[in-house]
């Protein structure tokens, strides 16, 4: 029995490792031809490409890890890293979109929705005929989410919300969002409820968009909700579980940004490689100085040690494990490199890295985010401290 087992799982290992090697792939050629050629107009003019989210969608990418029965790939984390680091090589903005609509939006309700709520989203958002959005953030609270003041109070069947999220991916241009407001007292994590609100929804409504450094493509805006009524058969789960639900989809979202951090790092990574071998100082390329060749061999030890990280909590939440610690590593760890290569491109790529004609300063405007995201670089010390001191 044991020998059975062992085989299966070698059989396993080898199914994920095509299914990885095919979504590479595919996400190479589609990017090629219908990314790189637009990226730069997207980026200058702020414009998010909801048509390229469709086709994403059609090659199953809008939901991953959403089972077939729902209309999903129903793919596992490993294959989700391989589908966002690829995007995010290529372009960040593209990844961070596509992870914030699987990992947060869908992925909330794939976990806490009751069956119907299920048959009644899923299918949308996994085919991308709708985009999704998530709100946990407000104005006036960011990591400090227990002190939320948007507010849901019951009437009937329905519950009247009224208040802002911001810092929104998705909130002009999703067509449905997941989110969290307060139903109990400030500061208590039983006094918070998820609820999913579709767009046109009296009382909903976007606010200003963001005029951002990085992820330009990707479009962040405010969430304003004034006097919404939401029928209670939009609730995810229980009054009270929205707090609880939210740490655990961020335990999973941190995943998907390691893995935006990490294609990040590799694209700058291998545009300084390219590059270094192209420029020509003294007669020579600029890889044969020391110098820059150590630079490269710290830029690609720090990616290699990210990608371990980062498929070692993929692999944990696969196999259903408990990945609070190593999803906040593996955060907290790629998101720094990713800033720490893509500032070492610019610096290789020299006066050219400060042009928008090469790559590094994209890679470097793009970076920054993934620290901040999901949870700052502070905030995943404080879990990864508070798990090992436990």
């Amino acid at each position: 029995m044991e020998m059975l087992d062992t085989i299966n799982e070698e059989e396993e290992k080898h199914i994920v490792q095509e299914n990885q090697a095919m979504i590479a792939k595919m996400v190479r050629d589609f990017g090629a031809k219908e990314i790189v050629p637009n990226m730069r107009k997207w980026d200058d003019t702020q414009e998010f490409p909801v048509a390229l989210f469709k086709k994403l969608g059609e090659l199953g990418l809008m939901g991953v890890l959403v089972p077939q029965a729902y209309g999903g790939s129903g793919f596992g984390y490993k294959e989700y890293v391989t589908a966002i680091s690829e995007l995010s090589k290529i372009d960040g903005s593209i990844g961070l979109s596509m992870a914030a609509h699987n990992s947060l939006c869908t992925g909330h309700i794939l976990q806490f929705a009751n069956e119907a709520q299920k048959k009644r989203w899923l299918p949308k958002l996994a085919t991308a005929e709708w985009i999704g959005a998530w709100g946990l953030t407000e104005p006036n609270t960011g990591s400090d989410a227990g002190n939320m003041r948007t507010t849901a109070k019951k009437e009937g069947d329905y519950y009247i919300i009224n208040g802002a999220k911001n810092f929104i991916t998705h909130g002009l241009s999703g067509n449905v969002a997941v989110v969290i407001v307060r139903t109990g007292e400030i500061g208590d994590s039983r006094g918070m409820t998820t609820f999913v609100i579709e767009k046109g929804t009296e009382g909903f409504s976007a606010g200003r968009k963001e005029d951002k450094l990085g992820m330009r493509a990707s479009e962040t805006t405010e969430l304003i909700f004034n006097n919404c009524a939401v029928h209670q058969d939009n609730m995810l789960g229980q009054v009270g579980d929205g707090f609880i639900q939210a740490m655990k989809v961020l335990d999973g979202g941190r995943i998907s940004i390691a893995a935006l951090s990490l294609g990040i790092a590799q694209g700058a990574l291998d545009a300084s490689l390219k590059y270094s071998k192209e420029r020509h100082q003294f007669n020579k390329p600029i890889s044969d100085f020391q110098g820059i060749s150590f630079k490269l061999a710290d830029m690609a030890t720090k990616v290699e040690a990210a990608s371990l990280l980062t498929y070692r909590s993929a692999d944990m939440k696969d196999r259903g494990l408990n990945v609070t610690k190593e999803s906040a590593m593996a955060k907290y760890y790629a998101s720094e490199v990713a800033v720490e290569v893509s500032t070492e491109a610019v610096q290789i790529f020299g006066g050219y890295g400060y042009t928008k004609d090469y790559p590094a300063e994209k890679y470097y405007r793009d970076a920054k985010l993934c620290t901040i995201g999901e949870g700052t670089s502070e905030i995943q010390k404080l879990v990864i401290a508070r798990e090992i001191l436990k």
